[in-house]
């Protein structure tokens, strides 16, 4: 399995959007994404470069699976 690696908010946004979110707003440095089936919205900080901890916390709000997340990954 790979590693999940910090990365840039740009390219978590792309797999979110494949995955079926979209987008709702925007408050400061933070983007508001929604999918639907879920309670929460998903909060992406806009940052050169997103923790992984965030990144997993995303991942499981949003019910992705790790394979299937960097199976995306890659082909974006």
């Amino acid at each position: 399995m790979s590693k999940i690696t910090p990365l840039h908010y740009k390219k978590l946004v792309k797999v979110l959007k494949k995955k079926g979110c979209y987008f709702i707003r925007q408050k400061g440095d933070h983007l508001i994404y929604h999918k639907e089936g879920i309670k929460r919205p998903l909060i992406v900080p806009a940052y050169s470069d997103i923790p992984v901890f965030i990144i997993l916390n995303l991942i499981r709000t949003a019910k992705i699976s790790r394979e299937r997340f960097l199976r995306n990954l890659k082909k974006v």
